[in-house]
């Protein structure tokens, strides 16, 4: 739509509004015209595809406006009050073609996404409408990475008697999933043909959204997406941080790391968010913590120039959690410690030799109790290094879980989980290829039932599940490169995507729900 004039004011720019800019072909539109000059004379025009118009001529009021809901058209190709005619009296415009149908009599096809903006974590609606009963369609998922990497899902679909897929229940016949899978867009997604070898999407910068389009297509497609033209196409937000989450990032005390503090007065229980050992200053899942309720905490501890691992020690950890237990937003009394893989191995250590560390809970990813954390991290390093022939290599893929096995017999050489005396969640993979996780987890049951403290163990174990279970929907990877020392290797991980999938979506539930029971329900520490 366009607005023409006799008159320009040479101060103040005439201000169009159009509202909503995106919308229902039933929904009413709401168009203004501001700054005008008083009593001028203009005519809003609305056109499609250069071949269709529709116009009416206006007086602005005293105050220089045109509301179109409200003030009459003089002429045009409607006249009087009519909130839509810029709409309903469209014609085609002089020199068309003869005898050309009007718009109304092609409908197109209506993709329907909901939220457009949300959580990660949340399950997205998809709905195509207005399709050909029983009409064969892609629905393709696009997403750009931070690295510039292209990511895809996508399914094929035959619509119903109505002309209607909806995701939720209807099957995909085929594509990077099958069956009725309502996130299978997000949870499937790949690397598009010819991208580089052993990619991973991660969120790096969670204050910006991941911005994925659905498409929907005409026709089952595998391949060619960019060449195609797509019946409908929908952009969709995905956030870590939720309105109102702040993020703050911590130097101090020889400590570094990011806090999110979730909205609202507070203060909030807290929890000390440990990754493994690729090392970095990872923050997503800490984000998506605190858009739970949760002050979160998420450390470095590896790979900085400020931090050595040769000197890196229990006192690191000690002095992040006191640090996260006098921040003025946390309840002091009311913290957990959050890892996966080695961070598991260190949150464990903790939780079980600690004089200061003292948490309600531990959730622990992916993890194991053999090689305790009492040193510093170099000197815990160079045991594990010990069995480095137990290394396997097959295809190309470095496999590390045989280097526990078979789990130690010797007290020393594992955690006294026995010492441990706050609930404790384990969630691990039965097809985890880098860590012997569930054989760890057994050793783990029998050590605690032996020291009487086996009812504050959880275990989830999922089959077909790898190693790096994620929040949900997050795309499995069954490989992907990791640096060792200063050699980048393709890592075997493990898991099959759909098991995977699942294991993701169902223990993140039980996750946030262990932690609010123990940080928000619970009124006294879990006793002995």
């Amino acid at each position: 739509m366009v607005a023409t004039s006799r008159t320009l004011s040479t101060r103040v720019w005439p201000l169009h509004l159009v509202k909503p800019t995106r919308g229902l072909v039933d929904e009413k539109l709401k168009v203004i015209v501001r700054n005008l000059n008083p009593r001028q004379e203009v005519t809003l025009r609305c056109v499609h595809q250069d071949v269709w118009e529709g116009f009416g001529h206006y007086i602005s009021d005293q105050h220089g406006t045109v509301t179109v809901a409200k003030d009459a058209s003089m002429g045009g190709t409607y006249k009087g009050v009519e909130a839509m005619g810029l709409m309903w009296s469209m014609q085609p415009v002089p020199g068309s073609r003869k005898g050309l149908r009007t718009l109304s009599t092609r409908v197109w096809p209506l993709l329907l996404v909901k939220p457009t903006r949300g959580l990660v974590d949340e399950k997205l609606k998809v709905i195509v409408r207005n399709l050909n009963p029983r009409q064969e369609v892609t629905l393709r998922c696009v997403h750009q990475s931070e690295d510039k990497d292209v990511w895809e899902g996508f399914g094929h679909y035959i619509s119903d008697q109505h002309g209607t897929v909806t995701v939720a229940k209807d099957a995909s016949m085929g594509g990077t999933y099958k069956g009725v899978e309502a996130m299978g867009l997000m949870w499937s997604m790949q690397p598009v043909p010819g991208s580089r070898k052993g990619l991973r999407l991660r969120k790096k910068h969670v204050l910006s959204p991941m911005v994925f389009h659905i498409s929907v297509f005409d026709g089952h497609i595998t391949q060619g997406f960019s060449q195609l033209t797509a019946l409908a196409t929908h952009a969709v937000e995905r956030w870590y941080v939720a309105p109102g989450v702040q993020r703050v990032y911590l130097q101090e005390k020889g400590v570094q790391g990011t806090l999110f503090i979730p909205p609202g007065p507070g203060p909030f229980p807290g929890l000390l968010d440990l990754w493994g050992g690729g090392g970095g200053l990872v923050e997503y899942r800490a984000a998506l913590l605190a858009s739970h309720g949760f002050v979160s905490f998420a450390l470095e501890y590896l790979s900085s120039e400020e931090i050595n691992a040769p000197t890196t020690d229990v006192k690191y950890f000690e002095a992040a959690y006191q640090i996260l237990k006098s921040h003025a937003m946390v309840q002091k009394d009311r913290l957990a410690l959050f890892g996966l893989s080695f961070g598991s191995t260190i949150a464990l250590s903790m939780a079980a030799y600690s004089k200061i560390i003292k948490p309600r809970c531990c959730v622990c990813i992916s993890g194991s109790h053999v090689n305790a954390v009492q040193r510093t991290l170099s000197e815990t390093f160079q045991e594990i290094a010990k069995n480095v022939s137990k290394i396997r290599v097959e295809d190309g893929q470095v496999i590390w879980r045989d280097i526990i096995l078979p789990i130690p017999a010797d007290p020393s050489m594992k955690i006294d989980v026995g010492q441990i005396k706050c609930p404790v969640l384990l969630v691990n993979g039965s097809d985890d290829q880098n860590l012997a996780t569930v054989e760890s987890a057994e050793d783990m049951e029998r050590m605690m039932e032996k020291a009487g403290n086996r009812h504050l163990l959880q275990v989830l174990t999922y089959p077909g599940a790898g190693h790096l279970i994620e929040p949900p929907y997050t795309p499995h990877h069954r490989t992907s490169n990791f640096v060792i020392g200063k050699d980048k290797v393709l890592m075997l991980w493990g898991g099959q995507a759909k098991p995977h999938a699942d294991a993701q979506e169902d223990s993140w539930e039980k996750i946030v729900a262990f932690l609010q029971q123990h940080l928000y329900f619970t009124g006294s520490q879990a006793k002995l």
